[in-house]
């Protein structure tokens, strides 16, 4: 059983191995024509549910050929172009060389004599993405594993230099489109039911800063200690972008933390054409930033910035057997000190390679194609009488439904728009996401694919609307 594992006597099968199997996925990219094969949970549970894991199969092959069977034949795969859904990104060359380093020499990132250099190299992404947002010079971060985690620990931060008595009079601000981690946090952190205060939004679904300084000031006189306002840098369902000069100032006069929530509007730091639509962001106290989102990082790749390294301290444990205190005198810097994680994972490798190889203009330029894309994918549905769209796009999203001519009843249209949904994933041609948009179900593009093209929107929208068609024709069918 030795000779499985990775060391200087195994290094070349190491080297066989890993080959076989990049050479096994490179030609499953290479010939895969659609996003998703359309398969079931209920086929393709049994192929899982058979195999026994006590009895290894003892050949790499036979596992790779497995492999094919259970996992690769029918993954869902970001790379083709008329994947539409979430927040996925195709992800670069240059970062993909880096998980397979990282992943081989397997650093741990949370103590210097773990890691070394990665500490290093992770301290210098966090300083170049601080000076790219703007933050200044007593900025900090440290790497997380995705949005979620990088809000929970800036509201963190803020809840302990709120400084309240009672947990409970604390008080979040987030728009009514924020990410579901801002609750979700409050929970964790122990705060009240009550704890955060949705602002509703404007027509272009950006908070609405008038009710947000009503509420801060009701706030204000009730009693109660606001504790932060998240503006959205990018909302998850419309890609809107909160006004963040006007939150700034309001912070200010009010004196709460103010939180950016970009995990996915961060690609406009590397923008060459869009980076004022971002404009404010450096007047942030903290920031969350997904470089796996629009870096075009494999997950996960992402980080949480602070204006003031000092308030990292919040997150702070020493223990003896990993970070005494001795550490810091002596000037070890150990990443741990700043995390909510312990062992942690060399992720900063994969953004360090592709700037190395690529630069951030390149990645900017990525994130620009994009945006343009959603742009254009913008003026074919508002022209297209088949549908209706929600907003101009600010990031690479689009909302819209279809709105069958000879149909006026909502629930109807609802219910043709989700069948369209899903039959269109169970063909596995295309793969779009769903929303709700006052109450009635919406499609949604998240545009992160440089090689997707008009023709392939054009394509996904006739698809959606025939089968929104055949739903209402067979409907008319069943009630005859």
């Amino acid at each position: 059983m030795r000779s499985h594992l990775l060391n200087d006597a195994t290094a070349e099968r190491y080297r066989r191995l890993v080959t076989e199997g990049v050479e096994r996925v490179a030609a499953k990219i290479a010939t895969t024509d659609r996003p998703f094969t359309g398969v079931t949970v209920d086929a393709l549970s049994p192929r899982i549910d058979g195999i026994d894991l006590d009895r290894p199969l003892h050949d790499t092959a036979a596992v790779l050929d497995e492999l094919e069977d259970v996992y690769l034949r029918d993954a869902v795969y970001f790379h083709h172009p008329r994947y539409l859904a979430h927040l996925n990104c195709p992800v670069v060359i240059p970062a993909v060389l880096g998980e397979a380093v990282l992943s081989a020499v397997n650093s741990s990132l949370d103590t210097w004599d773990q890691s070394a250099g990665g500490t290093l190299i992770e301290r210098k992404l966090i300083d170049w993405t601080c000076a790219r947002i703007g933050l200044g010079p007593a900025a900090d971060g440290v790497f997380t594993s995705g949005g979620t985690q990088s809000n929970l620990q800036a509201l963190l931060l803020a809840r302990e230099e709120a400084k309240a008595e009672n947990f409970t009079d604390l008080r979040i601000f987030a728009s009514e489109v924020s990410h579901f981690s801002v609750r979700k946090s409050a929970k964790l952190l122990g705060l009240g039911p009550d704890a955060v205060v949705s602002i509703p939004v404007d027509r272009d679904k950006r908070m609405q800063t008038v009710a947000l300084a009503r509420e801060l000031e009701r706030c204000a006189k009730g009693g109660l200690v606001p504790m932060a306002v998240v503006a959205t840098g990018g909302t998850t369902d419309f890609g809107s972008i909160d006004p963040l000069e006007e939150i700034a100032g309001l912070c200010e006069q009010y004196g709460v933390w103010m939180h950016v929530d970009a995990a996915y509007g961060c690609g406009l730091l590397a923008s060459l054409k869009y980076r004022h639509r971002i404009d404010g962001i450096e007047r942030a106290d903290s920031v969350t930033v997904d470089y796996h989102k629009s870096f075009f990082q494999p997950v996960s790749s992402s980080a949480v910035l602070v204006r003031d390294a000092a308030t990292l301290r919040h997150a702070t444990y020493h223990a003896e057997y990993l970070n005494p205190r001795r550490m810091v005198q002596e000037r070890i810097p150990n990443q741990v000190d700043k995390s909510l994680q312990t062992t942690r994972r060399f992720d900063a490798l994969k953004l360090w390679m592709t700037l190395r190889v690529m630069g951030a203009d390149g990645i900017g330029e990525l994130f620009d194609e994009v945006c343009d894309l959603a742009a254009e994918g913008w003026r074919m549905l508002a022209a297209d009488p088949r549908f209706d769209v929600v907003v101009q796009p600010s990031l690479s999203t689009l909302v819209f439904r279809c709105v069958p001519a000879a149909v006026t009843d909502p629930a109807e249209i609802d219910r043709a728009n989700l069948y369209a949904r899903k039959a269109l994933f169970a063909s596995g041609d295309a793969v779009v996401a769903g929303t709700k948009v006052a109450g009635r179900h919406y499609l949604k593009f998240t545009l992160l694919n440089p090689e997707t093209t008009t023709a392939d929107i054009a394509a996904v929208l006739d698809l959606i609307a025939g089968h929104a068609e055949q739903y209402l024709g067979d409907s008319l069918d069943r009630a005859s």
